[in-house]
């Protein structure tokens, strides 16, 4: 018998072919997701389980497949899942990383651009028929070269970010965040990195982008006070996850002009967005498309994929996060 997989979410044919030659599925293919109940009822008899972010694989899911080996998120964040109890009860856990870095770096630059030179809103008033023609002070935006990009987590995603900013003449300093603290750190700089603390970051840069994840000491890390630090002429960009951001804090930031914009791809209650958000020019709103290409998307399958069949055939996962 080959070993039963449960998978929560439509996959690309090239992953679903892989896993289903070597495992037996339970495939969830409708657009919404597995309900708590529907997730805890179609597990228990599966030895493997490939996950999305919206699937919260917490203790009563553990508890109900006692037969899991495997844990697949495809995702590079696993804060949907819980470590702990995936530990005591023996499950290997695994994500995708390295496959959707160039893809959530070069749509940071795309929002960057898109805040900094007023690219949503200017669709917005031509959509609407606004537009009163062109004039020399129209619609201004703020030019990148000379400026200062802040990024906050210097881990795959934020690095490759800061490898586009010699292309828009940007200078870039880096800060990081203890995710036992949540205090920021300074560490010793490899290569050409420039490290400053989190204060010295939020009141120089011109952008500051978030490359963290999701934890508790990360969690609400941009709040009022953080807002308030930066310079009122700067844009916070988040691609990484919405909980890192105090939407309330930020709709005050915005509405006071403490910060002159945003951009956000990720929310704190996703696919639901903070009403004040909605009606404000000088946020640009994206749903959580930072990944979202054939090329990306379809590798993070395959890598999920092929953490399972190893995983499931006794040989060490590709990409462990608990082993």
């Amino acid at each position: 018998m080959k070993p039963s997989v449960l998978v929560t979410c439509r996959l690309p044919s090239a992953a679903l072919d892989a896993l289903e030659k070597a495992c037996q599925l339970d495939l969830h293919t409708k657009d919404n997701g597995l309900s708590a109940d529907e997730l805890r009822e179609r597990v228990h008899d599966k030895e493997g389980l490939v996950c999305v972010l919206t699937d919260q694989i917490d203790q009563a899911v553990f508890d109900a497949g006692p037969n899991l080996r495997i844990v697949a998120n495809v995702a590079v964040g696993y804060n949907n899942i819980d470590l702990e109890q995936a530990r005591r009860h023996g499950v290997v856990v695994t994500n995708t990383p390295d496959v959707l870095t160039g893809a959530v770096a070069e749509f940071t630059w795309g929002l960057i651009l898109a805040i900094s030179r007023r690219i949503a809103e200017g669709d917005r008033v031509v959509r609407a028929g606004r537009w009163p023609g062109w004039a020399l002070d129209y619609m201004l935006g703020t030019e990148l070269r000379g400026k200062q990009l802040g990024i906050i987590g210097a881990g795959r995603i934020g690095r490759a970010v800061a490898a586009m900013a010699d292309a828009f003449g940007m200078q870039v300093v880096f800060t990081d965040v203890n995710i036992d603290t949540g205090q920021s750190t300074q560490s010793e700089s490899p290569g050409s990195m420039h490290w400053v603390s989190l204060d010295e970051l939020l009141g120089t840069s011109d952008v500051v982008s978030l490359h963290v994840p999701l934890t508790v000491d990360t969690r609400h890390l941009i709040d009022r006070q953080v807002l308030a630090r930066m310079k009122r002429t700067a844009y916070l960009v988040n691609t990484s996850r919405g909980p890192i951001v105090d939407e309330e804090a930020l709709v005050w930031a915005l509405g006071e002009r403490q910060i002159a914009g945003a951009a956000l791809d990720v929310y704190e209650q996703e696919p639901t967005v903070h009403p004040g958000l909605l009606s404000l020019d000088t946020v640009v709103l994206v749903p959580h498309l930072g990944s979202a290409t054939r090329e990306t998307r379809t590798a993070m399958a395959q890598l999920a994929v092929s953490n399972v069949v190893a995983v499931l055939a006794g040989k060490p996962p590709l990409t462990a996060v608990l082993n």
